[in-house]
């Protein structure tokens, strides 16, 4: 069976990125548990990063790391340092699947970029509330957490 990307097998390669500071919040509840067993409906989990800013608390970048979360701080804007890893990762040809948990809009281009190298995409909301129907939209699949 061919996978996206031309590779053969029945695994695909996984890259989970997630926008720390857009789905970690107190109103989404969200577990980072559940965020990787989503992604891993789709195949392996090949990258798992977690991306945070300078306010992210020593506990939390703790409890990502002991669930597996290679975690990005950076004092600059989150997005921008995530959309541009998660493209040289698309360029590279490093996955077959690109998973981001958000409700940020502005990974849409990033979404159509990955689609057009032969990617399949998928979108996580932090909740029903927390869902870009936009982003959804540009996704080849879409996942609401906590439904």
């Amino acid at each position: 069976m061919t996978q996206p990307g031309g590779r053969v097998g029945r695994h695909p390669r996984v890259a989970l990125f997630v926008d720390g500071p857009n789905v970690l919040r107190e109103e989404f509840d969200v577990d980072l548990d559940d965020v990787r067993e989503a992604a891993g409906e789709a195949g392996r989990l090949a990258v798992t990063r977690l991306y945070l800013d300078e306010h992210a608390t020593p506990g939390l970048i703790q409890a990502a790391e002991a669930r597996g979360f290679d975690v990005r701080v950076t004092s600059g804007d989150v997005d921008v340092k995530l959309a541009i890893d998660a493209t040289e990762l698309v360029v590279a040809g490093d996955a077959d699947v690109l998973v981001l948990a958000s409700r940020d809009t502005d990974f849409k281009p990033l979404f159509e970029a990955a689609a057009r190298r032969g990617l399949q995409t998928l979108a996580l909301a932090p909740g029903e509330h927390g869902r870009s129907d936009a982003l959804a939209n540009a996704a080849h699949g879409a996942v609401t957490l906590g439904e």
